[in-house]
């Protein structure tokens, strides 16, 4: 397991598109005994996900918001720490919702696996779950926690990296408390709010938001926002 590891961690940090990601993932969820690896990313109700599932099941998740009711989704929030399921397992009864998600993830060739999740920034809760059409199949003793935590980090890192369409100009680069002031801009925070989430004193937020404006030529704060994210900052 450990060389499988250093293969992924290396095949990670060398990749230079998300096909070379996938690859590298796939590989390592074969050589732990699983078929199947999904990235997911969550803030609120919103879900970001890269995967090796069926496009069809992937559609089918997006589609009727499975993650609401996903109970992977759900532990992995609650507990914070790497564990194995069972789909056989979920209290899923006649035609509930979550009888036809259990269904139609067991159709997909996802029975049971093992999810690593990770708490994020700004509210964020990154997992990779690595998963499998066996009945009982729990690999999860062979990976230490820490190096478990190590693949999703390199993972959402390198997944980051290479989707930042540009690079900002030394002139543009902002400071640590800047960028956090912008990101809680971009969450609908005031200046107000953002002084109670940071402890920092809202005259010097907005202080922050106004270089930030200036550094990247906005007028106002939506501007700002606009282009923070057109240009790849967030």
């Amino acid at each position: 397991m450990d060389a499988d590891l250093r293969s992924l961690i290396d095949a990670l940090e060398a990749a230079q598109n998300e096909h070379s990601i996938k690859t590298a993932l796939r590989s390592f969820a074969e050589a732990w005994g699983y078929d199947r690896f999904a990235y997911v990313q969550t803030q609120g109700l919103d879900i970001r996900t890269f995967n090796s599932y069926p496009q069809s099941w992937e559609l089918a998740y997006l589609r009727h918001q499975y993650s609401c009711i996903d109970p992977v989704i759900t532990e992995a929030k609650r507990r914070g720490e790497m564990f194995s399921w069972n789909a056989d397992d979920w209290p899923a009864r006649g035609a509930s919702p979550l009888r036809r998600f259990r269904d139609e993830a067991i159709g997909h060739g996802i029975r049971c696996g093992v999810t690593i999740p990770v708490a994020g920034s700004f509210d964020t809760t990154m997992m990779l779950t690595f998963a499998s059409p066996e009945r009982k199949l729990d690999n999860s003793g062979a990976l230490e926690i820490a190096k478990a935590l190590q693949i999703v980090l390199a993972v959402h890192y390198r997944l980051k990296m290479i989707s930042a369409p540009t690079a900002v100009t030394p002139s543009q680069a902002l400071s640590p408390r800047e960028m956090i002031c912008l990101m809680w801009a971009i969450k609908g925070k005031t200046a107000a709010e953002t002084s109670m989430l940071t402890g920092i004193n809202a005259r010097t937020v907005q202080h922050y938001l106004d270089n930030a404006r200036r550094k990247l030529n906005a007028r106002t704060i939506p501007q700002l926002v606009a282009i923070a994210k057109d240009g790849g900052l967030v």
